[in-house]
């Protein structure tokens, strides 16, 4: 079967690799579409995400959908339609007990942080556990479905926020999870939505998927005290200083983007001054299955993809996927080499 393999930096093969068997308790499924997400980006231009090096080839990819190849247990039949939640959990620790995508020791589909490297979905077929399976409904199509793991992330964004019916929401950054954030925070009731980036072509993809407002970093100033919630999606520093200032007293800002292990300047003042919460959020629990509803229900959020390249021109959708001038969301697609 043909896989997309990341051996380190600028190193990128599409390759015949052995086709995978499902154990007792798993599924295989043949891989229709798969996402680049930005940690992708930094195994193949960087060769590390982060602290997490390439040492050994690695398949990329975490957002996918497809249909099952096979289920050794009878239960899915072949060609049903899925997706999959990419994570499988670690122990639980304090505090965290039922919020398993914190707990330590898990692994999550392709990524460099465990050894040995957990090999993601860029290739036609892969195995996962039966509980990883998420079964679309017949009304969503599958490309669409490619969507449902950063549009999990985005909910889950929302959900550590609560309630944000009637809420004025700002969205800092305007990449494909600040697109499918903004789309989120509409469908959850938000009563008014600006996006926020430094270029402008990420923001006249925001106004095509409805929001009320852009603001151009650069050109333009977000006002001060404005917003009753900010999610900051770009996880550049400036971003997060300008968050603190817009959102109003008693707010909240609530920070998607992730950011380097380092330390970086901020002005936190405005946190201290207003009693602004400060919220984290990582990955996602098990908002994969309103991400899922969420698609069905709104099938306009299929505009965050731009680009939809075959494998065999899966360096081409890495740069494609790099430049934001040029792309939102950038999907691989498996089905084309059958």
């Amino acid at each position: 079967m043909r896989s997309v393999v990341i051996n380190g930096k600028l190193d990128l093969d599409v390759t015949d690799v052995p086709e995978p068997e499902p154990a007792v308790g798993q599924v295989r499924i043949r891989v229709d579409f798969v996402g680049i997400c930005g940690s992708d980006l930094h195994y193949y231009f960087e060769g590390a995400n982060g602290a997490f090096v390439v040492e050994e080839p690695l398949v990329p990819g975490h957002e996918l959908s497809g249909r099952v190849d096979l289920d050794p247990r009878g239960e899915l039949a072949p060609g049903t339609p899925v997706t999959v939640h990419p994570a499988r959990f670690g122990t639980p620790t304090r505090g965290t007990e039922d919020e398993p995508h914190l707990w330590p020791g898990g692994s999550y589909l392709g990524s460099a942080s465990t050894r040995p490297h957990t090999q993601g979905a860029m290739s036609e077929l892969l195995v996962v556990e039966a509980d990883m399976v998420r079964v679309l409904p017949a009304d969503l199509p599958v490309r669409r479905a490619v969507l449902a793991e950063p549009l999990a992330v985005a909910l889950h964004a929302i959900t550590r926020v609560g309630d944000i019916t009637g809420a004025r929401v700002l969205v800092s950054g305007a990449g494909p999870i600040g697109l499918l954030t903004a789309a989120a925070a509409r469908a959850r009731g938000a009563e008014h939505v600006t996006v926020s980036d430094v270029l402008v072509e990420p923001l006249l993809r925001a106004t095509g998927l409805g929001a009320d407002a852009v603001v151009r970093i650069g050109e333009q100033s977000l006002p001060d005290e404005a917003f009753d919630v900010v999610f900051e999606c770009s996880g550049a520093a400036p971003a997060i200083s300008a968050a603190l200032a817009a959102v109003r007293r008693r707010g909240t800002v609530v920070q998607v983007g992730m950011v380097p292990n380092e330390a970086k300047p901020l002005n936190i003042a405005p946190l201290i001054s207003k009693e602004v919460s400060l919220v984290g959020v990582f990955r996602f629990h098990d908002e994969i299955d309103d991400a899922v509803r969420l698609l069905t229900q709104h099938p306009e959020i299929e505009a965050v993809i731009t680009h939809v390249l075959p494998v065999d021109e899966a360096v081409r959708a890495f740069e494609i996927a790099k430049d934001s001038t040029a792309s939102g969301k950038v999907v691989v697609e498996l089905a084309a080499v059958r």
